[in-house]
């Protein structure tokens, strides 16, 4: 059963009361006229999205008690998105209402079908968020605990948790940065050797000479320094699964070593003379051309073929619609809490700058921006400038940009859990089908 979308609308002026409640079909719409109708229309009904006027009596000409009114909103439900519209000083309104917590900011007079969209995109946020906060609590994020709503991501785990319980290599090919180790890990979680050892090895963050000694492990006197025998990391992952980061740097007379390992499933220490048996799962990533390499003999092809027994390609952050928005609220409550700072979420600007930029190192470089922000932050809210990324165009509040960022993304989401399908589309943003059409053709996407 679809679940009733609950809209409070705020405004004191009865004739675009009326207006607004018949402009919202396939809304609940609740409608209050000052601030204490609102709070107990608030506690009654819980609406997802408010839209509020700043002029409410008995300061109708001023801002004072809409600004009381958003304060009392937010403190009860701050997961309610409030949509804020004033004709007062509108600019200034605008600035102090975002830093307050509003989600958005409409200048009146009031175009119906556009605040329509704001509201159809404000629902569509409330119940991403809200299912994200879901899974957090179940503790069932995805595989390998990684948060992500993007057809994309999701078609690669679901991938992973197929091929887990056969016991075959996997080779996971992407860019630095986009949770490759996270996917490895659920893959182990996900196999039939979930209770043996996991194990992890960058071979690009150990030298050439020391790298062999680390997978293979030496005997003691091997060579100096050797002081007593060491297993490696093939041995200590017996049973489990080693995994094995940036495989594409291994030096080619390794790779002839690691290839014996995978045919013939025993090894030797560096200085030992016994053959060991070793039941190893591996599973390797790079975010190098390995098949380039393979091309160039600087990756040896027979080893590709026994490592490459099944290969996954991870998307880039960039190419996961909506992800980005998604990890950055999840980290920005990580942080805050950490850190036990004031701040609560996300600014519009910070949105609208988050969607835009194409995020070159992924998600680690989002978590790290999102931190760096949570601890410079000055408000309760994140700003573009505190994640010191540039707004999509210029001005200290780009709605417009952040309005379209949104839209596209929403409606991006929105055609992938439907399949395509404009009737269903149009349905989960809560617009019309016309409506959706002219937004697919305005901003250049297909249905």
């Amino acid at each position: 059963m679809t679940e009733i979308k609950k809209l409070l609308i705020v405004e004191d002026d009865p004739g675009l009361q009326r207006q607004l409640r018949w402009a919202y079909d396939g809304y609940e719409v609740i409608v209050a006229g000052d601030r204490a109708g609102a709070i107990e229309a608030l506690r009654a009904h819980e609406p997802a999205v408010v839209t509020l006027d700043l002029g409410l009596p008995p300061d109708p000409d001023g801002t004072t008690e809409g600004f009381a009114t958003l304060a009392e909103i937010l403190a009860l439900k701050p997961a309610t998105k409030v949509i804020v519209a004033s004709g007062h000083g509108a600019r200034e309104s605008a600035r102090t209402a975002i830093a307050d917590g509003a989600w958005d900011f409409y200048s009146k007079p009031i175009d119906i079908d556009q605040l329509g969209l704001i509201v159809a995109r404000a629902f569509h946020v409330h119940a991403l968020e809200a299912e994200n906060r879901r899974l957090a609590a179940r503790g069932n994020i995805g595989l390998g605990g990684l948060i992500t709503a993007a057809p994309e991501m999701l078609k690669v785990m679901r991938t992973i948790e197929r091929v887990a319980p056969a016991d075959v290599s996997v080779m996971l090919l992407g860019a630095s940065g986009t949770g490759k180790e996270l996917l490895a890990r659920g893959l182990h979680d996900a196999s039939r050797r979930r209770h043996g050892a996991f194990v992890a090895i960058n071979c690009a963050a150990i030298p050439e000479t020391l790298l062999e000694s680390e997978l293979f492990g030496h005997e003691k006197g091997a060579f100096t320094g050797a002081v007593k025998t060491t297993e490696g990391k093939i041995e200590q992952a017996s049973g489990g699964t080693l995994f094995l980061d940036e495989i594409g740097d291994v030096p080619l007379p390794l790779q002839v070593k690691l290839l014996r390992f995978l045919q013939e499933r025993v090894i030797e220490r560096i200085g030992g003379r016994k053959a060991i048996p070793v039941d190893t799962r591996i599973v390797c990533a790079t975010h190098q051309d390995i098949d380039t390499m393979v091309a160039e003999g600087r990756f040896r092809e027979d080893l590709y073929y026994r490592l490459a027994e099944i290969v996954v390609r991870i998307p880039t952050l960039a190419e996961r619609a909506g992800d980005a928005a998604l990890l950055a609220r999840h980290f920005v409550t990580k942080y805050a809490h950490a850190m036990k700072t004031g701040v609560t979420g996300l600014s519009p600007d910070a949105r609208a700058a988050i969607d835009a930029w194409r995020w070159p190192g992924n998600v680690r470089e989002l978590e790290n921006r999102v931190k760096r922000a949570v601890i410079m932050a000055d408000g309760k809210l994140v700003t573009a400038a505190d994640l010191d990324l540039a707004a999509p165009e210029d001005g200290p509040i780009n709605l417009r940009a952040a309005r379209e960022a949104a839209d596209r993304h929403a409606i991006r989401h929105a055609l992938a859990r439907a399949d395509g399908n404009i009737s269903n589309t149009a349905k989960l943003l809560g617009v019309s089908r016309p409506t959706l059409y002219d937004l697919l053709k305005s901003y250049d996407l297909h249905g």
